[in-house]
């Protein structure tokens, strides 16, 4: 039988387009993946300990050693580096550090343009410590297209388009022809293209490049090592860990989407989980039928969204829409397998490209990320300064976790820079209730957001309501 949201795809065609596809993200599952390192075993001693092996763990152990060659830096992952959201994100390395021009304009207006510069400088520091330190993680600069798929959304566009040209943003608004000249999809109505705002790369071959530049510049890092207390000593600061513990006089968390070893901190970010596909590659012909000469990065504007990209190797990753808050908050890698969602992208992927029929898909995962109440990170200091953190990136981390590291060794510092200066990074985001209220508001949140969906929009009372605390999403 079809589903009447699958484009006229039988549900039988879509299960069977996944009947190979290995239960494993595409990024990781690479034999350029390095081999392990050893845990730690015994103690260590430094200037400084970051606890974390993805995007920001790794570049502020890179960048402590580019400000002070001389900084003794420790690094300690609970599993392999990149393994977690880093390893399993769709690539999409973004100059915005507010999750998007609109929920950035709605939260910081008045400093929007200083965070939205230091954003591009952000992205293009990117885009220079991989040319410098041949990071070879794929990295394309060829922009997104945020695309309409229902009438309303093109006025969205629209209007964002101008809010932007206001702002000193140049996003060019596309109709319907002008976008599907670019991808050719019967869902598109319209478009938003970003040219040099995101950049395309390849996730774990970044995190595994970033490891290895660190390593080159001397710091330490251990693997299948989790933190598993963080406490005061003497001047500094201990880690302790299941062989062992590293005493520091400072430590940075990056730990992302897993609970901070500051108690305070863990009431600002809850988990969620999202998914991916990505197809074999696609033949000539196949690319030939939807175009996409330009290998844009791609999403959807609603607020249950889609976001897809090609892989060097010309897959289709297509990715998002269900977003799962596991259950009272507790993360599993049960989660990590949904057939459900998987089937569900499978159908939508060929209501969007009904030219790419018979396509199979290779690979279909899932993965947790952090989010907080204002869909963009946070920063802070603890243990009377020794210790920073940055989190809540919300799934736009590959980019901004750079800008986080930096921030991060300010704040270690103890000086105020132009990173610190923003009221985005001097203040925190409302915390989440404490459960049983925090599944009950996020699962009317999704419904609501859902049913705008289906309604041309229109966001109901429960939405409008956290519109007007500060809790609205509309990205």
């Amino acid at each position: 039988m079809a589903d009447p949201a699958s484009g006229g795809i039988p549900d039988l065609a879509a299960a069977r387009s996944l009947a190979g596809a290995r239960p494993v993200p595409y990024w990781l599952d690479d034999p350029a993946r390095p081999q392990p390192q050893p845990a730690l075993a015994g103690q260590e001693e430094c200037d400084l300990v970051v606890v974390g092996g993805g995007y920001s763990g790794l570049w502020t152990a890179l960048l402590a050693k580019e400000r002070d060659p001389g900084c003794e830096v420790v690094l300690v992952e609970a599993d392999r580096v990149g393994s977690a959201a880093s390893g399993r994100n769709g690539g999409f390395c973004a100059a915005s550090l507010t999750h998007g021009p609109a929920n950035g304009l709605a939260r910081w207006p008045e400093e929007f343009a200083a965070l939205q510069a230091l954003g591009e400088r952000n992205l293009d520091a990117i885009e220079e410590a991989v040319q410098r330190h041949d990071l070879d993680c794929e990295f394309e600069r060829t922009g997104e297209i945020d695309t309409a798929t229902a009438p309303h959304q093109v006025d969205e566009l629209r209007a964002t388009a101008a809010s932007a040209a206001e702002h000193g943003l140049d996003l060019e608004f596309l109709d319907r022809d002008q976008v599907r000249a670019q991808v050719d999809s019967p869902t598109f109505l319209a478009g938003l293209y970003d040219r040099r705002g995101v950049a395309m790369l390849h996730p774990a071959k970044l995190a595994w490049g970033l490891q290895r530049a660190a390593a080159r510049a001397g710091v330490r890092v251990y693997e299948n090592t989790p933190a598993t207390a963080l406490s005061r000593f003497g001047a500094g600061i201990a880690v302790r860990t299941p062989y062992g513990r590293v005493l520091a006089r400072q430590a940075a968390l990056g730990t992302g989407v897993f609970p901070s070893l500051l108690r305070r901190v863990r009431a600002y970010t809850v988990p969620v989980y999202d998914y991916a596909l990505t197809t074999e590659p696609l033949t000539a012909e196949q690319r030939a039928a939807i175009g996409w000469r330009g290998r844009q990065g791609l999403a959807d504007s609603a607020n249950r969204f889609h976001y897809f990209r090609l892989t060097a190797d010309d897959r289709i990753l297509w990715g998002g829409f269900d977003t799962v808050y596991p259950r009272r908050g507790r993360m599993s890698a049960a989660y990590d397998r949904r057939p459900q969602t998987h089937l569900r992208l499978a159908r939508h992927f060929f209501a969007c490209f009904p030219q790419l029929a018979g396509v199979r898909f290779s690979h279909a995962w899932g993965g947790a990320i952090d989010t907080c109440t204002r869909f963009s990170p946070f920063f802070g200091t603890g243990l009377g300064g020794r210790v920073a953190y940055a989190a809540g990136y919300t799934g736009l981390g590959v980019g901004a976790t750079r800008f986080g590291a930096e921030v991060m060794l300010d704040l270690l510092a103890g000086r105020p820079t132009e990173r610190t200066a923003p009221a985005m990074v001097r203040e925190k985001p409302l915390p989440f209730p404490p459960e049983p209220l925090a599944t009950a508001g996020i699962g009317l949140t999704q419904w609501s957001l859902a049913r705008a969906d289906r309604t041309g929009g229109h966001r109901n009372l429960w939405l409008r309501a956290l519109d007007r605390v500060g809790l609205g999403f509309d990205s």
